[in-house]
């Protein structure tokens, strides 16, 4: 992890630049398999699990009888814990609706928005090097209290052809039974195109490595809609000598076991405190299992020193991390000041894993600098708003003659004639 010491605004973006994402080698492999599901649905789908998870499924949905055995190979412990992530995220999402709003803005005009579910809904749950039940809370809750017509789970496959007992626990207990052992870009294309297995659906969610990344902005162009664009998982942390360095360091660490292409970012204005988070960095990391994985995104990433607060700041927007952790003295002025951030972790006793578990915020959050223009999963990315107007008689007797001054202005005299005729009519017509 390298270390900078005031560095000119000049040299952020170079300096913090995240790992480079091989886009064209990428979609290389990815649109072939999209086309190849397209033309070929579920015997496609199976060939790719022999191919990529090297297992034979002679069919490609969950069963009833999977899904009921999974609460018996979930520990009673775990259980518990996903039932107390669910009330919260439950509670912290339902809060989040919105009445229809109504409101007469001239006599007579009457306008209205209306949040109206998605009707067909795709969750991608990542399987491979950690499987991520937590996803299915943060995905299937405000799928399931947006009232979606149809949720389906695509997550891959072990080589035994399962999926793991806590995704499919944490998706009953939701309420998910149309569950599919497909993974990669390939359950993206299915989503897409839909199968004999696996239906159509109108919008895709969920994390994924570089191959479902690409596939999910490659299938936007066929009318599908994706919840953001995603990179790897990242963390900057902001801290002074209030913080506790090993704190500091374990939050770092935990999004730095992620991927060998995940990103953590210190930001202090204090060198000694930076050397003692690294000191930290550097025992923790001996204990982990995952310290391969950690120590390669360590190779990623990079401690500032940036005494000047402003400066400090300036950089925090630029850089938009996905998780940004502010532990310092003056805790409410920075966090008053950050406007490019995926989700926002306040105080030293909040954790980033907090958040990616339990708390009740969201952790399907915007990456790779996307924080400057997206927001992270909600309610409101499960519905759409739809406005709707009424005018009454009187109210177009009002608001006509504005609509056919403009109108015409525009040069667009049938626009105007909807208007006109209508005026005509009612006052050929007077009570």
């Amino acid at each position: 992890m390298q270390l900078l010491v005031n560095p000119s605004p000049e040299k952020w973006k170079k300096q913090l630049a995240r790992p480079v994402q091989k886009t064209k080698e990428i979609n290389k492999i990815v649109k072939p398999i999209l086309k190849k599901v397209e033309r070929s649905g579920d015997k496609a789908l199976k060939k790719f699990a022999q191919e990529y998870d090297h297992v034979h499924l002679e069919s490609l949905l969950v069963t009833a009888e999977e899904i009921k055995a999974a609460p018996n190979l979930v520990s009673k412990e775990l259980k518990g814990a996903i039932k107390i992530a669910k009330a919260n995220i439950e509670r912290f999402h339902a809060a989040q609706a919105q009445p229809e709003l109504i409101e007469e803005v001239m006599p007579g005009v009457i306008c209205r928005r209306k949040s109206v579910p998605i009707q067909r809904v795709g969750l991608y749950i990542p399987g491979g090097t950690a499987p991520l039940f937590s996803t299915v809370l943060m995905l299937g809750i405000p799928a399931k209290l947006a009232n979606c017509q149809e949720i389906v789970l695509c997550s891959p496959p072990n080589r035994e052809g399962n999926i793991h007992p806590a995704i499919l626990y944490t998706a009953s207990l939701i309420g998910i039974t149309k569950i599919i052992k497909v993974g990669g870009a390939q359950a993206i294309a299915a989503l897409t195109f839909g199968t004999e297995s696996v239906p159509r659906v109108d919008k895709i969610f969920g994390p994924g490595n570089q191959y479902v990344t690409a596939a999910k902005q490659l299938v936007t162009k066929y009318g599908v809609a994706i919840d953001m664009p995603a990179g790897p998982s990242e963390v900057l942390v902001y801290a002074d000598e209030s913080a506790i360095p090993a704190f500091v360091a374990s939050d770092l660490l935990s999004q730095a076991e992620h991927g060998v292409d995940s990103q953590v970012v210190l930001v202090t204005p204090s060198e000694k405190f930076a050397k003692k988070v690294l000191k930290e960095i550097n025992e923790q990391l001996e204990k982990l299992p995952r310290k391969d994985i950690a120590f390669k995104a360590l190779a990623n990433s990079t401690a500032v020193v940036m005494e000047d607060q402003e400066k400090a700041l300036a950089l925090i927007n630029e850089y938009a991390p996905e998780h940004l952790i502010i532990a310092v003295e003056n805790e409410e002025e920075v966090v008053a000041a950050i406007y490019n951030a995926g989700s926002v972790f306040i105080g030293n006793f909040t954790p980033e894993s907090a958040g990616d578990y339990a708390s009740g915020t969201n952790h399907t959050l915007p990456t790779y600098g996307y924080a400057r223009n997206y927001s992270g999963v909600s309610l409101d990315s499960f519905v759409k708003k739809i406005t709707y107007q009424k005018i009454t008689d009187e109210g177009l007797k009002t608001l006509g003659p504005v609509v056919e001054v403009m109108a015409a202005n525009e040069l667009l005299e049938a626009h105007k004639n909807a208007v006109t005729i209508r005026l005509n009519y009612l006052k050929q017509n007077k009570k």
